[in-house]
């Protein structure tokens, strides 16, 4: 399925079932939790911190799909095609980190 066929699906969920798009700063904070939520199952799964046992039951895949779907949301509110921002981006990276210099390098493009 094409990003932009989410973002309709996105757009025709909430015109349907949901409330209404949120604003800025509900969408950021939603947005945020999902984030956290994400980081803390890989920091306590995959990473040093221990799991507890309320964590075991938590779907990693589920909650990346939560950010996904409240970044679609703010890209669709704005009216942001969400495949050209990111192919922009990708450009944007290539031409600051050229891969001869770049490849297996941590150091920051700045530096390169």
């Amino acid at each position: 399925m094409e990003i932009v066929k989410l973002q309709e699906e996105v757009d025709e969920w909430i015109k349907n079932v949901g409330v209404r798009y949120f604003n800025e700063l509900t969408n950021m904070a939603m947005l945020t939790e999902e984030v956290g939520e994400v980081a803390r199952i890989i920091a306590r799964r995959y990473g040093e911190q221990s799991e507890k046992e309320s964590d075991k039951t938590k779907d990693l895949g589920e909650e990346l799909a939560d950010v996904f779907n409240y970044a679609l949301q703010i890209a669709t509110k704005y009216d942001l095609d969400v495949k050209q921002i990111v192919l922009d981006k990708l450009a944007k990276n290539a031409a600051k980190c050229p891969v001869e210099k770049a490849k297996g390098v941590a150091t920051k493009y700045d530096q390169l």
